[in-house]
């Protein structure tokens, strides 16, 4: 099978979003089928163009000097669909164009999917309407979540119009991004997500098209085969490390608020950056906390510091629809500590630690009774140990590649 991946969020980036799509292109790759991916980049020399280009994976013509944040952002979708026709005239021959996000290189490819007549399936992976809310600064979101959608609906219509509501959108922002979301999703014949929860939130704001839900995998190739059950003993400090963004969607600030008024011995390890990177560290230092931030590393030496760790924790709230941190945790047998009830679904029952709310004074109840019973770090931890081949790529790919030919036929 020839599968096309389109992303605005894979090149020059990490997170859930990269570590989902080079999961599932391996695994494809192994499996015999040809994978494409195009996504925008940031500027890079001729040499590191062939590089990626050997590993079949083609930058899209991409803004300079305009980035979002410190994401990539890719030209308009036309000047996209005529590269790839230039550039790429064989993608007019492939089974199955997949696509991630919802910027100009997934609308190009949704656009030349209706053109060629080639089954498409959007990813929804996340929530933009919380991610606008927590970089946007106050004042300005209405505004860009306006001009977002109504570069959106130049390329893709818009016949769905969410409105506010008191549900999920609360704010004419949110109501503009659940908009795009919406009609973004009903463009492809197909819609998947990660998570059970999303996919019903999706179906409330008027998602029409068939909504099938493909959790994320850990790679085979890094998937630790033998792996020892975690123990903390009464008294013994508790490792707890972070690796997701650094930011305000991910709650670092107020999770180092309720770490600083814990009855136990600890030590945080931050891996990741992002917005509240400066922030948390000088936060971290005024308070005299045992933290420590080892900003962006490879994943031979993140995957050694999970290992070493008693708790692994994201404190996001309404924001994740999945957490590939969870499922890394649960490769290694290592607890995790979150505050969305959500997340249950993506662990098993009994291996994690919920806040009763997102509140730093309910994160410091969680914490203190868990350093009150320390041997519930071993009860989780096997409980963990159980369930974590189930969470490996080579066992979910065949879901995908069941949806793929469903769809072709």
């Amino acid at each position: 099978m020839k599968i096309a991946i389109f992303s605005d969020c894979y090149l020059d980036l990490t997170g859930g979003i990269v570590s989902s799509i080079n999961a599932q292109k391996a695994e494809l790759e192994r499996l015999g089928h040809t994978v494409y991916v195009f996504s925008s980049g940031f500027p890079r020399p001729n040499k590191a163009f062939k590089k990626l280009a050997s590993e079949n994976i083609f930058q899209v013509p991409s803004c300079k000097i305009c980035f979002r944040g410190l994401t990539p952002v890719s030209r308009r979708p036309k000047i996209i669909e005529r590269w790839l026709l230039k550039n790429h005239p064989e993608i007019k021959n492939f089974d199955i164009y997949y696509v991630h996000y919802e910027s100009g290189c997934s609308i190009a490819g949704l656009r030349l999917a209706k053109k060629f007549k080639i089954p498409s399936i959007q990813v929804m992976h996340g929530r933009e309407d919380m991610g606008e809310t927590h970089i946007i600064p106050f004042g300005f979101r209405t505004f860009v979540a306006t001009m977002l959608n109504w570069f959106h609906s130049w390329y893709l219509p818009h016949p769905i119009k969410v409105k506010r509501d008191h549900y999920l959108v609360d704010n004419l922002a949110k109501a503009k991004m659940w908009t795009l979301m919406v009609n973004h999703a009903n463009y492809a014949d197909l819609v998947l997500t990660p998570s059970e929860h999303f996919r019903q939130k999706l179906k409330h704001y008027g998602v029409k098209k068939a909504i099938k839900v493909f959790p994320n995998g850990f790679p085979d190739a890094k998937f630790p085969e033998k792996q020892a059950v975690k123990t903390l003993k009464p008294g013994e400090e508790l490792r707890i490390i972070w690796h997701s963004r650094v930011s305000a969607e991910k709650r670092m600030m107020p999770f180092l608020n309720a770490l600083k008024n814990v009855e136990g011995k600890y030590c945080l390890d931050v891996y990741g950056g992002g917005g509240d990177f400066f922030r948390a560290r000088r936060f971290a230092k005024r308070h005299h906390m045992k933290v420590k931030f080892h900003g962006n590393v490879k994943f031979n030496q993140l995957e050694k510091a999970i290992n070493s760790s008693h708790l692994d924790v994201l404190v996001s709230y309404n924001f994740d629809t999945f957490g590939m941190t969870l499922i890394e945790a649960e490769a290694y047998n290592v607890p995790v500590f979150f505050c969305d009830p959500d997340m249950k679904e993506i662990v098993p029952p009994g291996s994690y630690i919920l806040s009763i709310s997102e509140h730093p004074d309910d994160m410091v109840k969680a914490l203190n009774d868990l350093f009150a019973h320390p041997e519930k770090i071993q009860t989780m931890s096997e409980i963990m140990s159980k369930h974590r081949h189930e969470i490996l790529i080579s066992n979910r790919i065949k879901i995908l590649l069941d949806i793929f030919n469903e769809l072709r036929n």
